[in-house]
């Protein structure tokens, strides 16, 4: 069937909230993981920098628009796909575990994917 285009923006608050972390993150890098650390330090202080920007631009930033993601609609409507759905609603209907209404409404939903 068809593919469908989504972009995802996520929240404002929760962008904040990750760019607080950042702060956060960036200060141990600079008054902790660089003095102890040295080189390991370094990369970490830039890692959370970039998370930060990263974060705030989430947030705040006019041009950012999301990842985009693709949705496949499920394919349905194979005739071998039918028939074992119809076969599998007569099952139920012969257990009487639905009712005669329920078999032939769903019966029709099934029929009008072919």
């Amino acid at each position: 069937m068809g593919r469908k285009r989504v972009t995802y923006r996520p929240s404002k608050a929760g962008s904040v909230f990750g760019g607080v972390a950042g702060i956060i993150f960036v200060g141990i890098g600079l008054f902790v993981a660089i003095p102890v650390f040295g080189p390991f330090g370094v990369l970490w202080t830039l890692l959370a920098a970039g998370i930060t920007a990263a974060s705030f631009y989430q947030a705040f930033g006019k041009k950012y628009t999301g990842p985009e993601i693709h949705i496949e609609d499920e394919e349905c409507g194979k005739p071998e796909d039918v028939q074992q759905r119809l076969e599998t609603l007569r099952a139920l209907y012969e257990q009487k575990l639905i009712t005669p209404e329920e078999y032939e409404r769903k019966r029709q939903e099934i029929l009008k994917e072919l």
